[in-house]
């Protein structure tokens, strides 16, 4: 039995690395393409590593070494049309340039970081201006998300009154309209209280309640027991009393999930700023991203570094959230 448990042990672990390296590849490949050159970028089959092609000073001018089937090094001095260029080989720079095909040749290449990525991608764009707005944007709406939603779910959890079961379920019923079916008529709400091109139409809404999270912490709610409500009120104390001083509390991982998913849909939400930011300075990073590409062709190298900053917060808040959700978890229960 023993050994049977052991192995069923190892084959579990074998699947969660597996799933992790497999899950964990796109990001290592956002990584590791925000260091490439523009050049090597589209190359099949691609680099796992960033590559620096090798350049060498010729004629008080830099060239990149190219391989030829004999293994015989040459400076790339000029490309031709049809895909010839014409090469000049290193060892013997007096002898005269050699005019070949560019499928015959390869590209000699060595472990570099393009860090120039990383430096004209966040100048490209307002990079900081727009991270400004994106914070506003993300911790307002977490703010708003927490405080309605959990007064909400409350109001449903621990107090007795008619019609509440049916108030639940009419919230409920909400989340199997589409967003796109709401999308016009809260535009047109919107442009009609003058807020189109202001942060108010993508803060607002959520401190009017989020129907999934009132029924996450609605369900947490119902956890907590009803002998530390009732205690409360044989002390004195209010249902507000009761709501901040008792369940906010012991709602910590309820809380932080809440938390965590309302910061990552506000940071990563396009389609709202779209919608209703027009003037550039208010632009979040989810729309900076996208002015990368544009009419003449796409800034890739740059792209993929932006995109790797904007993606460290997230990672960053997901690794505090889930230290606090474990904390929350071990200090929710009755002492005593």
């Amino acid at each position: 039995m023993k050994k049977q448990a052991g192995f069923a042990r190892i084959l579990t672990y074998a699947a969660l690395i597996i799933f992790g390296i497999c899950f964990s590849l796109p990001f290592l490949w956002l990584i590791t393409t925000s260091f490439k050159p523009a050049a090597r970028m589209q190359k099949w089959p691609p680099d796992i590593v960033p590559m620096q092609p090798v350049h060498v000073q010729y004629q008080g001018r830099s060239h990149d070494v190219y391989l030829s089937k004999d293994s015989k090094e040459m400076i790339l001095l000029e490309r031709l049309k049809g895909g010839l260029a014409r090469f000049q080989p290193i060892s013997n720079h007096e002898t005269a340039p050699v005019v070949t095909s560019l499928d015959d040749m390869t590209e000699k290449v060595k472990f570099g970081l393009e860090w120039r990525n990383y430096s004209r991608g966040l100048t490209f764009i307002p990079f900081f201006q727009e991270l400004k707005n994106t914070l506003i944007v993300s911790l307002l709406g977490v703010i708003g998300t927490i405080l309605s939603c959990s007064l909400v779910a409350y109001g449903l959890a621990k107090t007795d009154w008619k019609g509440r079961h049916a108030l639940f379920i009419i919230i409920l019923s909400t989340m199997m309209l589409p967003a796109q079916v709401t999308m016009i008529p809260i535009f047109a709400i919107f442009a009609k209280l003058g807020w189109v091109d202001t942060f108010l139409p993508l803060i607002v809404p959520s401190f009017l309640g989020n129907a999934f999270f009132i029924f996450l912490l609605r369900q947490f709610f119902l956890g907590i027991p009803k002998e530390l409500s009732e205690a409360a009120r044989l002390d004195g104390c209010n249902e507000f009393e009761i709501y901040r001083r008792i369940v906010m509390p012991l709602s910590k991982p309820a809380l932080a999930t809440v938390g965590l998913f309302t910061f990552m849909a506000a940071w990563n939400d396009f389609m709202g700023p779209l919608i209703y930011l027009v003037n550039e300075n208010k632009y979040t990073l989810s729309l900076g991203l996208a002015m990368f590409t544009g009419q003449y062709g796409s800034e890739y190298g740059m792209l993929m570094a932006v995109s790797t900053v904007v993606t460290i917060p997230i990672i960053v808040l997901f690794f505090f959230t889930q230290r606090m959700f474990i904390q929350g978890m071990t200090m929710s229960g009755i002492k005593g």
